[in-house]
């Protein structure tokens, strides 16, 4: 299994990007995925998850309205939009597959190992 997240980079706060995590080993629709993120200091904490089948989405209260998860099941991709960026979102984000992804959800991921993650810094 390999997730290999990208996307991120240096941008002003209030500005927007979009991460990309291309999935191998196995597929978007058999679990739920979720992006996590561990800023400086701090522990790694889940924000959004997308269900299996695509239908559910959840977002800590943090980033709701702001962050959007989305899925390319083709290119077998999990996205992470990120709009109004703000310097607290300064982190190294990170996609895992998840056990469940409802409105409950703890994050618990599937695989011990982290795939690569992809660093993003807001400057204020």
């Amino acid at each position: 299994v390999q997730l290999q997240a990208s996307g991120g980079g240096l941008v002003q706060a209030g500005g927007s990007l979009k991460l990309s995590c291309v999935v191998s080993g196995f597929t978007l629709d058999y679990y739920a995925t979720g992006w996590f993120r561990q800023a400086p200091g701090k522990e790694r904490e889940g924000v959004s998850c997308i269900s299996s089948s695509g239908v559910e989405t959840h977002y800590v209260e943090s980033v709701k309205g702001r962050f959007t998860i989305s899925r390319d099941d083709a290119k077998n991709t999990l996205y992470l939009r990120i709009n109004n960026l703000k310097p607290e979102d300064t982190a190294v984000y990170y996609c895992a597959a998840i056990h469940i992804c409802d409105s409950e959800t703890d994050f618990r991921t599937v695989y011990p190992d982290w795939g690569q993650g992809t660093e993003v810094t807001v400057s204020s």
